[in-house]
């Protein structure tokens, strides 16, 4: 199977401060996405903020993000991100999900349980999983299931089997948070192992993390996801910022070496009975 390559651009937590990188505006958001895309990329993970920079939940700034992406690339797979990060509210988290038409997006993120971070936490209380998988179910929008642990990977069946997901699954795989599951073969091995039967996942690693396991992803046959949401830097000296486009092309490079194209959104869309787009 092709290689699902999955950008994730911006996160809730880099900063301009940090890198000058990293898009923060709908305008750059689209821009890197658009950029990634024309290298070639299977679908984007998106986080929204607002004019201060600061994470949002906010359905409007998403309806700008999509809707500039759409406007050239309308095959992209999209996913907004229902985190809880920085709050738990179920009706703020939700929001995103009431778009509708052009604007609809493909997949949304559902974190299956609490986690701690370094610095902070995500919380995810049972009822709001279940009601953001519930309303993702009822919208026709497909989870994109985010798993940092056994217990995540197990949640997952559950949900399964108590039909608030359905259909073939989709789990991006984190290793490296320090409270969480670590990047080595053994802990990557056990998590696919644990996962639901054919469920399509890809790996990704928190800061330095990040290379080895999309390279080992690849090398498995699995997808990666990749992007400065997850690492702003390009090489473990951490002597040079990344952009998105170099994580990509990275990411390229290490697929030539395998012999594994990466998978165009419209064969992901099949592969997952996502659809097309509204008026696509």
């Amino acid at each position: 199977m092709d290689a699902i390559v999955n950008l994730a651009p911006t996160g809730m937590i880099p900063t301009k401060a940090m890198t000058p990188h990293v898009p923060l505006t709908p305008e750059e958001i689209a821009a890197d996405v658009l950029a990634c895309a024309d290298l070639g990329i299977t679908t984007a993970h998106l986080h929204a903020r607002d004019e201060s920079g600061d994470p949002t939940y906010r359905k409007g700034v998403y309806a700008r993000i999509i809707g500039l992406i759409r406007d050239r690339r309308d095959d992209l797979v999209l996913c907004v991100s229902c985190s809880g990060r920085n709050w738990s509210e179920l009706e703020k988290r939700a929001e995103v999900l009431e778009l509708d038409g052009d604007l609809k997006p493909d997949m949304a993120s559902l974190t299956l349980s609490s986690l701690n971070f370094a610095n902070s936490s995500s919380v995810n209380a049972p009822e709001t999983v279940q009601g953001l998988a519930e309303r993702m179910r009822d919208r026709g929008i497909k989870p994109e299931l985010e798993i940092f642990d056994l217990g995540m990977a197990n949640y997952a069946k559950y949900l399964l089997r108590k039909e608030i997901i359905e259909g073939r699954l989709y789990a991006n795989l984190f290793f490296g948070n320090i409270a969480s599951a670590q990047p080595t073969l053994l802990e990557l091995g056990i998590l696919i192992e644990a996962l639901p039967p054919d469920t399509v996942w890809a790996a990704a690693g928190l800061g330095e993390a990040q290379l080895p396991m999309n390279a080992v992803a690849i090398a498995y046959g699995g997808g990666v996801r990749v992007g400065l949401e997850d690492n702003i830097w390009f090489d473990r000296t951490r002597s040079r910022l990344a952009t998105n486009v170099e994580l990509v092309g990275r990411i390229h490079e290490i697929g030539r070496l395998h012999a594994r194209e990466v998978m165009a959104p419209a064969a992901f869309r099949e592969l997952m009975m996502l659809g097309r787009v509204a008026g696509g």
